[in-house]
């Protein structure tokens, strides 16, 4: 009965192990820097792929991730959420700086080139496209799961239902804290 004080239980799907680590070359809208995934090591870091003109799926998406940080008061601070565009001909930086503005202080919005894009999508075997289809009309496709990692940068949890208005935010929340926690202190004492 010692050890049955360690949570074991997500509300994400625990990835652990099974994803590559937080790796990617980009440019941070907020200042035109080109950033790696280095600058948010000490910080949970939730990466969600989308674009600024999506009707619903990111607007909803982005939404129920304020929600759970809302939820975690003075430990939001501790968590940084990475919109990177999949739509980088319209979404310019300034673009998505005044997008991701209307969410989550901890929002930050990364556009790539094609080829960092690509990387990027493919070292989390995302799917995305944009472009003009058959008819001539510009349409994008993307995937709604937002990827969490730890501190370290480690592939921790997905989350495939924030784009639902139903989503577990509360849930969330619980995570993104023990997650922000298990960084302080280090160790199997963390867990206690």
């Amino acid at each position: 009965m010692g050890c049955s004080h360690r949570p074991d239980k997500w509300n994400g799907t625990d990835v652990t192990g099974t994803l590559p680590d937080l790796q990617f070359t980009m440019t941070r809208a907020g200042d035109g820097k080109q950033i790696t995934a280095a600058a948010y090591r000490g910080k949970v870091t939730l990466l969600y792929f989308g674009y600024t003109f999506c009707p619903d799926i990111c607007p909803l998406t982005l939404s129920n991730v304020t929600q759970a940080l809302n939820r975690l008061a003075d430990k939001a601070h501790e968590v940084r959420v990475l919109f990177v565009t999949v739509d980088p001909d319209r979404d310019t930086l300034d673009v998505l700086r005044s997008y991701t503005s209307a969410f989550a202080p901890e929002s930050v919005g990364l556009r790539g080139t094609p080829d960092q894009l690509a990387t990027l999508a493919k070292r989390y075997r995302v799917a995305y496209s944009a472009g003009k289809d058959s008819r001539g009309e510009y349409v994008v496709t993307h995937s709604s799961i937002v990827f969490a990692f730890d501190k370290q940068g480690k592939a921790r949890l997905i989350y495939t239902n924030l784009s639902k208005p139903s989503a577990d935010t509360k849930g969330m929340a619980a995570d993104l804290k023990r997650l922000a926690d298990a960084g302080e202190g280090g160790g199997w004492f963390s867990w206690l």
